[in-house]
């Protein structure tokens, strides 16, 4: 098993679990775009919850899973669904109206406010993009896999303001045929 992940903190995070639970695992630090430290065709699962928000190019992480995934492997993605990124989420979380804010595809460093953007630049955290379903799911066919199956889920009310409304989490299992 590999745990591959941009943040030496959730690395370590990761190694203490495998050493709780007795588990094998290889640690590796590097950014989702670049799987260059791995050869091609190398694993047969690959699980990729909800990292790609913080990515800005998503296709070229969907070619990169294809490249390092074996024939017959399968690709188990999550993302966050698109529209979740219409609303200000400061202003939810403050309990404002759901307003549409903001245009789609979302990124926090073009589209967040010039003082907002000061804030975050002075935060600990990645910036969140969203991405269209083209890119999400015809970006992994593009790639050249196969859809098998697709799963859409929420938060529960108390967590986002907006979970009555729309399911907040796309999962596709695509398979590298």
């Amino acid at each position: 098993m590999t745990s591959f992940d941009i943040s030496g903190e959730q690395l370590a995070k990761d190694e203490l679990v495998a050493a709780r639970e007795g588990l094998d695992i290889e640690l590796v630090q590097g950014d989702m775009k670049d799987l260059s430290c791995f050869e091609d065709e190398r694993f047969e699962l690959i699980f990729h919850p909800v990292s790609n928000v913080f990515c800005s190019d998503v296709r070229v992480v969907w070619r990169e899973c294809h490249r390092v995934l074996a024939i017959g492997g399968r690709l188990l993605a999550g993302f966050t669904n698109p529209a979740y990124y219409l609303f200000d989420h400061d202003s939810l979380e403050a309990g404002e109206p759901l307003l549409v804010r903001n245009r789609l595809p979302y990124s926090e460093p073009a589209d967040l406010p010039p003082t907002r953007l000061k804030q975050r630049l002075a935060e600990p955290q990645a910036f969140e993009f969203s991405h269209s379903l083209d890119d999400q799911i015809g970006g992994q066919i593009d790639a050249g896999f196969t859809i098998a199956g697709f799963y859409e889920d929420g938060w529960t009310d108390e967590a986002s303001r907006l979970n009555p409304y729309m399911p907040i989490f796309i999962a596709t299992l695509a398979l590298k045929r």
